[in-house]
């Protein structure tokens, strides 16, 4: 009586990213990851302009576009945090562009309608000017991020 014996053998082959560990240091080296860091910087210029301004004129307008730039400025830094360190493939149960997507078209609007009130009631008050301008540049840099298709949110458009 002859038996044949049958062998299998499989082999299972891991691959780590080139960054390695749990920081993806390419992100922040991206286009992508530039656009956010320029946007940080550049809320943050606008919003210590009309803050520093602010105090000697007392306007409403004024807090408003504070508060509009620190609420964009803290939730750049959470996405930009988000994608340094991978929490958007750990975090799976939230869509991240749309996420990603909503924040850019609410923010963006907010900006824009604060920074036109700050360029109207800025009463030739050169800091007001220049923080109004900066949210300008900032809503460039999101158009920027959108329309060229190197940030996640135009994803969700296609």
């Amino acid at each position: 009586m002859s038996h044949t014996v049958v062998v299998t053998t499989t082999t299972t082959t891991t691959t780590s990213t080139p960054d390695g560990g749990f920081c993806n240091l390419g992100y922040a080296r991206s286009f992508q990851g530039l656009l956010k860091i320029g946007q940080v910087v550049i809320l943050l210029i606008a919003f210590l302009c009309v803050h520093c301004e602010d105090r000697w004129i007392e306007n409403s307008s004024f807090n408003y576009f504070e508060v509009v730039t620190a609420w964009f400025l803290v939730v750049f830094l959470v996405f930009f945090l988000m994608h340094l360190f991978r929490l958007q493939s750990k975090i799976t149960c939230i869509n991240w562009m749309l996420t990603e997507f909503l924040h850019y078209a609410v923010g963006g609007i907010l900006v824009f309608i604060a920074s036109i009130v700050v360029a109207v009631k800025s009463y030739g008050v050169s800091a007001l000017i220049a923080g109004s301008v900066s949210a300008f540049l900032c809503l460039q840099y999101v158009q920027c991020v959108l329309l060229t298709g190197q940030g996640n949110a135009q994803s969700f458009l296609v």
